[in-house]
């Protein structure tokens, strides 16, 4: 899948994932694609709550074991029209 833009918010707790993402997004274009790389837990849970509560559509998420420090929770975000 391909991405526009991508935040990394790798190490960064909650709520700083979100807000990253949640400015990132304001700055793109409606349609436009963000990928979200975060390694913190409460990530899984925070994301898809802002993306349904930001009208953004929440194409992919995976967790990766493969990070040295952390599993990396990587999200796909389709930036909603308003």
């Amino acid at each position: 899948m391909t991405w526009d833009d991508e935040v990394d918010a790798r190490g960064l707790l909650c709520p700083l994932p979100v807000l990253r993402a949640r400015k990132r997004l304001l700055a793109m274009t409606p349609g436009a694609v963000l990928r979200l790389v975060a390694t913190d837990p409460a990530a899984v849970v925070d994301v898809p709550h802002f993306c349904a509560e930001a009208g953004h559509t929440l194409l992919d998420s995976a967790t990766t074991d493969t990070a040295p420090t952390a599993p990396e929770h990587v999200f796909v975000i389709r930036r909603g029209p308003g």
